[in-house]
C-alpha cells in the first residue's frame, strides 16, 4: 500500500503525456462515476488538490473534452486516446486522475470502489 506524502509518476499509454502526483496518506477514496462520459470510459479515479498534480511532459499532446455545463475539463492524450485526468466541476481546485495511468498502482488490486452519482448532476439531457 501507499504511505503518506509520496510522489508518483504516471503517463498515458504511449508515454507522450506524463505527470507527477503527490499523494498524502495513500490514494484516498477511489471512485467510478456513473455520468454518461465516465460510464463509457470506465476509469477508476482518485482526487488530489490541483497543486499536487503536474504535467511534466506532453501538455501540447493533451486534448480537452467538455460537455454538459462545460465547467469540468476532461483531458486525454491526442496520440493514444487515454484519459489521464480531469479538473472537477464541483471542486475546480482539484484534479481527478486515472489510477490506471499511475506507474506504481495496479487498479486490479482494488475492489472496494465507490460509485459517484455524477449522473444526477447533469443539468443538460445527456441521453
Amino acid at each position: 500500500m501507499l504511505s503518506s506524502m509520496e510522489t508518483y509518476t504516471g503517463s498515458c499509454h504511449c508515454g507522450a503525456v506524463q505527470f507527477k502526483i503527490v499523494l498524502e496518506g495513500g490514494l484516498g477514496n477511489l471512485r467510478r462515476c456513473n455520468c454518461s462520459l465516465c460510464r463509457r470510459k470506465g476509469a477508476i479515479m482518485s482526487v488530489v488538490p490541483s497543486d499536487r498534480f503536474r504535467i511534466t511532459q506532453g501538455a501540447d499532446k493533451l486534448s480537452l473534452y467538455q460537455w454538459n455545463t462545460r465547467v469540468a475539463k476532461h483531458f486525454f492524450c491526442s496520440v493514444c486516446g487515454i484519459y489521464t485526468h480531469h479538473q472537477r466541476r464541483l471542486a475546480p481546485d482539484q484534479y481527478g486522475f486515472n489510477i490506471g495511468c499511475v506507474d506504481a498502482i495496479n487498479p486490479i488490486e482494488y475492489d472496494n470502489i465507490e460509485v459517484f452519482d455524477g449522473q444526477s448532476l447533469s443539468v443538460i439531457d445527456d441521453g
